[in-house]
């Protein structure tokens, strides 16, 4: 039997549809097509249709929501953002504040339209004017339906902005302990704001280089003690894909946040150019390839990407292309990027001028990067999913390669003749690829990379994208 909740349910989400100008239900001409001794199955069937009809309506906010039925928090635990008082220049400005709050929008995207829950409710977690901008972060709550979650938002303006000249900067999930904002250009570089939980330690640092062993080069430019709350000017940037700046976030001993900081940043198309590799340094480049001929406008598509990834200029690295063959049936590439003195960064690549894919990039100690065999991962074709497919290459004068996963023994891994195979390996196991001479002696050893899980950094800022050994 229906209960009160479920019938007093039903009747609101049917009154509620009733009141859309939508298309005629089909439903009652089909019933009545199919015959009287199937009729009451058939309505009763209607009726759930109806209510699916009214629950999508809902769930995209085209109905009003009946103030009687709660909402379903999807974040898994709240921002510590979203506690505490206002901090930055502008937190005793009440007015400010009040009327900032009232700028906030419902926000629109692909699931429908996500409506303010509280306005009262919105809190302004940072607040303050930064060097040339006044820069702000909310705490919004939402809902879409019957789902409710928190969105933290950053607003940006000129120096002395009143609230309704500022401009939403970006926003996201507020299920994070840490957010961070940045805008900058190449010629007059720009500022980037970190905040954390109060009383945490902010430390921003700049991208500068590959060092010859494999790390990561970074140069301090701000750090906060106990304020949880970074600012940092940032310098001009001539590389294509802007500054690359690192936000460190701690509490005593316990690391909060360690990653990049995204943000807005624009160059001009001198710098794009600079990141092009000429026709004569991947003539350079293919010697001694291994594999058929890769087309050579394939190759500088592949070389460019991995520049602008890396933040590197064509015109200060040396460029090898150590592999070439096909996977999926797409041409496929295995090359090294080496900035003068730093380290070696591996890039594996596959598609074709219209597009491509990233399918490995490592950090290399620079010493014997050259002898070393390479493997990689990959994902399903056209999706983010993980596969137990392995791609190796090794090195010229290998003849055999093992693949050992965990501490189990070697296994033999097929090579054809460019001296590349594939075998297997599950997506959560570690494993090492070997390159053996023709005696059986270790030439060298690699460890095969984890999937990487965040792109935004350049190579070498995570463990999945370094080796160091």
């Amino acid at each position: 039997m229906t209960s009160d909740l479920e019938f007093k349910l039903r009747e609101d989400l049917l009154a509620e549809a009733d009141a859309l100008a939508v298309a005629e239900d089909p439903w009652p001409r089909f019933v009545q097509r199919e015959g009287a001794h199937r009729r009451s199955r058939r309505v009763r069937a209607g009726v759930v249709a109806g209510l699916l009809v009214a629950a999508v309506g809902i769930q995209t906010n085209l109905i009003p929501l009946p103030g009687w039925i709660p909402g379903i928090a999807v974040a898994s635990s709240a921002s510590p953002l979203a506690e505490g008082p206002t901090r930055g220049s502008l937190a005793a400005d009440r007015a400010w504040l009040d009327g900032l709050r009232g700028q906030v929008k419902d926000l629109q995207d692909p699931e429908g339209l996500w409506r303010i829950t509280d306005r009262d409710a919105i809190h302004v977690a940072y607040a303050s004017d930064v060097p040339g901008r006044r820069v702000a972060l909310v705490v919004v709550p939402l809902r879409l339906g019957v789902i409710t979650a928190s969105e933290l938002i950053w607003f940006i303006g000129p120096p002395g902005a009143e609230p309704e000249q500022m401009e939403q900067g970006g926003n996201q999930g507020a299920d994070t302990a840490v957010a961070t904002w940045m805008e900058s250009d190449a010629t007059d570089g720009g500022v980037a704001v970190v905040v954390g939980p109060a009383g945490s330690t902010v430390t921003i640092s700049s991208f500068t280089g590959y060092s010859p062993k494999g790390v990561v080069e970074h140069r301090q430019l701000s750090s906060s003690t106990g304020t949880g709350v970074g600012v940092a000017a940032v310098p001009p940037a001539r590389t294509v894909g802007g500054p690359a700046l690192t936000a460190r976030v701690t509490n005593g001993d316990t690391v909060i946040h360690d990653g990049e900081i995204g943000g807005g940043w624009s160059g001009d198309a001198d710098m794009s150019a600079s990141q092009e590799p000429t026709d004569e340094m991947l003539s350079v480049a293919v010697r001694d390839a291994q594999g058929p001929v890769i087309d050579r406008a394939v190759l500088a598509v592949f070389v460019g990407s991995a520049l602008r990834d890396s933040r590197l200029s064509a015109q200060d690295v040396t460029i090898r292309l150590r592999w070439s063959g096909s996977i999926n049936d797409k041409p496929a590439a295995l090359f090294t990027i080496q900035p003068k003195g730093g380290g070696v960064i591996a890039y594996a690549m596959h598609g074709d001028d219209t597009g491509w894919r990233t399918d490995l990039r490592l950090l290399l100690p620079a010493d014997g990067a050259a002898q070393r065999p390479i493997a990689w991962r990959m994902r399903a074709e056209g999706k983010d999913t993980r596969t137990d497919r392995v791609i190796v290459v090794t090195p010229p004068g290998t003849a055999t390669a093992t693949i050992t996963v965990r501490d189990g023994a070697p296994t033999a891994v097929t090579l054809d003749a460019s001296g590349s195979g594939t075998t297997t390996v599950a997506p959560n196991q570690p494993a090492t690829v070997t390159a053996l001479a023709a005696d059986g002696t270790t030439l060298a050893s690699t460890p095969v990379p984890a999937f990487e899980t965040n792109m935004g950094g350049v190579p070498g800022s995570t463990m999945n994208t370094r080796i160091i050994q």
